[in-house]
């Protein structure tokens, strides 16, 4: 047997500044590791981020986690290869593909985001890159469907969908 790591995640440069890499190989569907930190009502939160590492991410209609450790420097891709599985304040960073050992972790904000409060230009540089970083609901039916399919949207999401419909 390898040895045991720690830290799932190592962070270090990347193409868009510091970003969160893979210490190991994950298969598609394996959980890469816990998201912890602390939890915010939205009317607890800052309402400018002053320092630039200091990021939340929605876990619930509203609440919001703020990641600690190496999990605060996972960038956004409009074609990630890790998403968010959410069940109340239990985070679990999930591989939607195969990851190799030093590859950049990525997830797809949108996934968690229900809000319309919060966009942001996207530079992830895909070739299916939408420009735009904005709530779920924005996404083209086709990618809802599929990261439905994937476990990696949560109910605070899926409740308002089904309402929708």
């Amino acid at each position: 047997m390898g040895m045991v790591r720690e830290e799932k995640l190592l962070v270090k440069e990347g193409n868009y500044g510091k970003g969160a890499f893979a210490a190991d190989d994950f298969k598609k569907g394996q959980i890469i590791c816990a998201l912890g930190g602390s939890t915010h009502q939205r009317d607890e939160m800052p309402k400018k981020d002053t320092k630039k590492t200091v990021r939340y991410v929605q876990i619930g209609r509203k609440f919001y986690l703020h990641i600690s450790g190496n999990g605060d420097y996972l960038n956004h891709s409009c074609n990630p290869n890790a998403g968010l599985v959410i069940k109340g304040t239990n985070v679990k960073l999930k591989a939607i593909k195969n990851i190799k050992r030093g590859d950049e972790v990525t997830f797809d904000y949108s996934t968690t985001m229900n809000e319309d409060e919060y966009e942001l230009s996207c530079h992830c540089g895909n070739t299916n890159c939408r420009k735009t970083i904005r709530d779920f609901k924005y996404l083209p039916i086709t990618i809802r469907k599929k990261y439905v399919r994937m476990g990696i949207v949560p109910l605070y999401i899926l409740e308002v969908i089904k309402n929708k419909h």
